[in-house]
């Protein structure tokens, strides 16, 4: 896991959503994502896993009634794709043990072994207060 301290690169492509702290509401998120991929002609795997685990994860681990969570994907040059989970728990950071160490999953399972797994790169944001954002980035090698 990477806190990430360096400004991202110029976007090519951008893309958000508000999305409902629900389980309906991340379970949608692959939804939007998918349709963005398929608009730009990016693959959809392993992408839509990614938005799936990571919407999971904030509307279970970042969860602040009345809020919601964004779901962010940004293409940039040398043909990245990032995904990023914006959700208001800035306080609850996911922990660089639970998906690193090569213990068995914590309490919730194994969301952020199969990001770590899936993605190049993948870390937490945090800011604007009380937020944080939680990304994965995948290399597109076109």
């Amino acid at each position: 896991m990477n806190h990430e301290t360096v400004t991202p690169r110029a976007p090519l492509h951008r893309f958000t959503v508000p999305l409902s702290a629900t389980r309906r509401g991340a379970r949608l998120a692959r939804l939007p994502a998918a349709e963005q991929l398929d608009a730009r002609g990016l693959p959809l795997d392993p992408a839509r896993l990614i938005v799936a685990e990571l919407a999971t994860n904030a509307v279970v681990h970042g969860r602040v009634p009345g809020r919601g969570f964004r779901l962010g994907l940004t293409v940039t040059a040398p043909a990245t794709l990032r995904v990023e989970v914006t959700d208001p728990r800035g306080d609850q950071l996911p922990a660089q043990a639970r998906a690193s160490a090569g213990a068995g999953p914590t309490e919730s399972g194994y969301g952020l072994l199969l990001v770590e797994e899936l993605a190049d790169r993948w870390g937490v944001r945090t800011g604007p207060v009380p937020c944080k954002s939680v990304w994965a980035e995948l290399d597109l090698g076109r």
